[in-house]
């Protein structure tokens, strides 16, 4: 049977694609996440302010979204292999000479502007690039193999990190950082694959071979504007604004800085991280379960309404046995949000413009990432401690959940024809 065809005659090469993809978004994950545990060495070093480490971080997490329509748009027409390849060496790179750095605007610059161009083109929408082209069934479980990457990323990397801080030294662990992303580099361009055609195989569960190709022969404006028109579009780009704010913005950058400032040993720190790291693994996957069989939006209106009560609760807690607990509930739906908001994405804009639109969405996560990664700093440095930061992403995530029941399930037509998807 031809969707049975490749990698040795029994397993669909779309998994190894899958696995190849999934390594991408792990590093990719590691890079972005690293500077939670480079604030302190930084602080402690070179005497910059909280605030202004936190401004690095954040122009990384805008331009690691900005990518996302541009990357999404040329993912949509020629593939990802190309773009995946891109982004590790540029990641690499730049994290790579960031080990010499002594000056602040170096620090702007490869872990702001460079790293967070390189981290970009090989973010989420890449692994809704890849879903979408090679699955039709399973295609949620994919993706919340894709979204469980970035907790992957955390579990794998932070630990390691923060012990080669303590043992060497920052720039020893920011070298070896370096290092695991352009070793990723050998089994993207060995293995990867644009799309099932190029194998003579149709996508994962389809009943007949795609009638037309993926390219769509629209331009990114005439994409982006007829999607601007829609109000799920905007329903979409709001919710995961908050999702941004609140995990990746918010906790991802200061809950280890939190902790270090309530006592916490840096070990142990980066430990409740990866404990998060574990449970958003699991709670990715369970999420990307339900989503091939319940309502993404009353899914997604639980996630944040259980993410902002969470919050809510966060500054009342100081010690390790509660930023353990903390760690278990709020990771269960760090990113257990994209399967849903992936799969809405889907299916009200279709499958040939997911990868542009939902660049557009992931956008506006990053948005709201780089907000909540400079605002938390500048509380911090202002009134001493981040109590203010995390009852704002709590309130906002509750809002959040009321917002997500309001997305009604509409399939606009394709740019330039007349067929609805």
């Amino acid at each position: 049977m031809q969707s049975r065809l490749a990698f040795g005659g029994r397993v669909y090469y779309g998994w190894l694609v899958v696995a190849v993809t999934f390594l991408t978004l792990v590093v990719s994950a590691g890079v972005r996440s690293a500077p939670g545990v480079l604030i302190v060495p930084l602080e402690v070093q070179f005497g910059w302010s909280r605030a202004a480490i936190s401004f690095a971080v954040s122009i990384g997490l805008l331009l690691y979204g900005l990518c996302g329509p541009f990357a999404g748009r040329l993912m949509d027409r020629s593939g990802p292999r190309r773009l995946m390849l891109f982004g590790l060496l540029l990641a690499g790179s730049s994290t790579a000479a960031s080990a010499a750095i002594s000056e602040l605007w170096q620090l702007d610059l490869l872990w702001g502007l460079v790293s967070g161009i390189g981290t970009g083109v090989t973010a989420s929408v890449l692994g809704v690039a890849v879903a979408t082209r090679w699955f039709v069934a399973r295609r949620g479980l994919v993706m919340g193999l894709f979204g469980a990457a970035s907790s992957a990323g955390q579990l794998v990397f932070l630990p390691f990190l923060m012990w080669l801080v303590v043992s060497v030294g920052w720039r020893g662990a920011v070298t070896a950082l370096a290092a695991a992303v352009l070793l990723a580099l050998l089994p993207a361009l060995l293995l990867m694959r644009n799309d099932p055609s190029e194998l003579g195989l149709r996508p994962y569960g389809a009943l007949a071979s795609p009638s037309a190709s993926l390219q769509d022969p629209a331009r990114l404006i005439d994409v982006t504007m007829q999607a601007l028109r829609v109000p799920e579009f905007w329903l979409l780009a709001g919710t995961f604004f908050v999702c941004g704010f609140t995990a990746a913005g918010l906790i991802g950058t200061h809950l280890i800085a939190h902790s270090i400032d309530h006592g916490v040993p840096e070990i142990m720190a980066a430990e409740v991280v990866a404990l998060m790291g574990t449970m958003n693994f699991v709670g990715t996957l369970a999420s990307g379960w339900l989503t091939d069989r319940f309502d993404p939006r009353k899914l997604l209106a639980c996630y944040y309404s259980f993410r902002g009560l969470a919050l809510l609760l966060l500054p009342f807690v100081s010690n390790f046995p509660g930023l353990a607990v903390f760690a278990v509930i709020f990771g269960l739906d760090y990113i257990a949000t994209v399967p849903p908001t992936a799969t809405l994405a889907a299916e009200i804009f279709g499958r040939r413009r997911v990868g542009t639109v939902f660049g557009w969405v992931f956008f506006s996560h990053q948005v709201g990432a780089a907000s909540a990664a400079y605002l938390g700093g500048l509380a911090r440095a202002t009134v001493g401690d981040y109590t203010m930061a995390f009852l704002m992403g709590g309130a906002l995530a509750l809002m959040a959940g009321m917002l997500a029941l309001r997305i009604k399930e509409v399939r606009i037509k394709e740019v330039g024809s007349s067929q609805h998807h």
